[in-house]
């Protein structure tokens, strides 16, 4: 069995990478369960840098502190919510741009500001880079999207973060209202985490 480091905490993320790679012969361990506690000050500017600083630095903590995990891969990721109307903010400030409100005051927020926007000046994209640092400190990254709109109203309780807003014209709801299944299958994070775990599996690596 194959171990990777997926450096993150956020228990939303663990459980959709879980659901992924259900299956797989596969041991997910997060920073958490290697006992990983400094920050990662993720000071890039693009979704990629920042997936492969948070790589890197749990990399560099295994290397130096977990003798027993050397040789995991370490897989990171970096998403965010592209909104055209804004020039493509929040992007990668996706959480700090939040400050002290929630998700939910935040897209009240939006679709205030944006009340009478037409549908074809909302296009939005959620954004997902993944970065892996393998075991000889190579790293490999993806990038994927998933395109849709601001929608006009916040609706659906099957998501996180800016999810319950995101309307796919496509399939006539919003991210939200998707079974767990169904958006694995088109999210930008679930394209991303395919995409990369493809990669390593036809370099032989899992």
């Amino acid at each position: 069995m194959s171990t990777i480091v997926f450096a993150t905490t956020n228990k939303d993320k663990v459980r959709e990478i879980s659901e992924i790679t259900a299956g797989s012969d596969v041991n997910i361990l997060t920073m958490s369960d290697i006992g990983y506690v400094e920050d990662i000050v993720e000071d890039g500017t693009t979704f990629t840098e920042n997936a492969t600083i948070k790589a890197k630095a749990v990399a560099d903590y295994i290397n130096t502190s977990k003798t027993d995990l050397k040789g995991a891969i370490v897989l990171a990721d970096d998403s965010g919510l592209e909104i055209d109307y804004y020039d493509k903010k929040p992007g990668i400030m996706s959480h700090r741009w939040l400050g002290d409100r929630t998700y939910t005051q935040a897209m009240q927020d939006v679709l205030k500001d944006m009340e009478g926007v037409p549908d074809d000046k909302r296009t939005a994209r959620f954004v997902c880079s993944m970065a892996a640092v393998l075991s000889d400190g190579q790293v490999i990254t993806v990038l994927d999207t998933i395109e849709g709109i601001v929608g006009h109203e916040i609706i659906g309780d099957n998501g996180f973060g800016y999810d319950p807003f995101f309307y796919v014209p496509e399939l006539g709801c919003t991210t939200a209202q998707l079974s767990t299944e169904d958006k694995n299958k088109i999210s930008h994070r679930g394209k991303a985490l395919r995409n990369i775990i493809g990669k390593l599996k036809d370099a032989g690596l899992i």
